[in-house]
């Protein structure tokens, strides 16, 4: 049996982790030079916000909305998912990273993923620094692990 993790929203999520204000709130993520949408959270969802938006063509809708932007910040994102990799490879014998937010993990033997199917990653340190983002973990057959859902 395989999981398939994968963390929710993950540019987004990582922009929230040190700004727990956010928690709730609509948040996006802008391309290079602030030119679209490529990442948002699941409140900017529930708004509509669909992927690649121009920044500039929404920008008024993002006020009313109070829809907060952040530029992309790739060092931030690689940081966070080494740190989601890290603890996946605590909880499971096998891990298979497919991407820099989504991973197989292997459940045969002593696999410490945790029961429920969301789980927050954490390092070893205190305090906020000690969070990654959310995960959700989908439990898959052997034959197809491709095939989570």
């Amino acid at each position: 049996m395989f999981a398939l993790c994968d963390v929710n929203s993950f540019y987004a999520s990582c922009e929230t982790v040190f700004r727990p204000d956010l928690r709730g709130r609509p948040v996006v993520v802008l391309s290079n030079n602030d030119g679209c949408v490529i990442a948002r959270s699941t409140e900017a969802k529930q708004l509509g916000i669909a992927m690649g938006e121009p920044y500039f063509k929404q920008k008024e809708r993002f006020q009313q909305f109070g829809v907060v932007c952040f530029s992309s910040n790739y060092e931030l994102y690689a940081d966070m998912s080494n740190r989601v990799m890290t603890t996946l490879e605590e909880m499971s014998p096998r891990v298979e990273i497919y991407s820099i937010d989504e991973a197989f993990c292997d459940l045969t033997g002593g696999t410490k993923l945790p029961r429920s199917d969301r789980f927050r990653a954490r390092d070893k340190s205190d305090g906020p620094e000690a969070h990654a983002p959310d995960c959700r973990c989908r439990h898959c057959p052997d034959e197809n692990p491709c095939q989570a859902g």
